[in-house]
């Protein structure tokens, strides 16, 4: 899986049709659900990450390179 946001939507898309399937087992379908249910955490995690940077990236765009002391990961130096 490549670490971009298109993937990470696709791999949900996926896994939607994975628990869709009508011949899945009862069995097959609960663990499918918790698998779906790790892949929504670690999907939550990421998209936060991702709305974070979005707002860092605003941030920057603008009050210009004076804030990015204050923005470690795209342009300061980080503690």
């Amino acid at each position: 899986m490549s670490n971009n946001l298109t993937e990470l939507n696709n791999h949900l898309f996926e896994q939607l049709n994975r628990m869709s399937s009508e011949s899945l087992t009862p069995e097959q379908l609960e663990q499918e659900v918790k698998r779906a249910n790790a892949i929504v955490s670690i999907s939550d995690q990421v998209s936060k990450n991702a709305d974070l940077q979005l707002k860092a990236a605003k941030v920057f765009a603008e009050h210009g390179a004076q804030v990015l002391p204050h923005l470690p990961l795209i342009g300061g130096k980080s503690e």
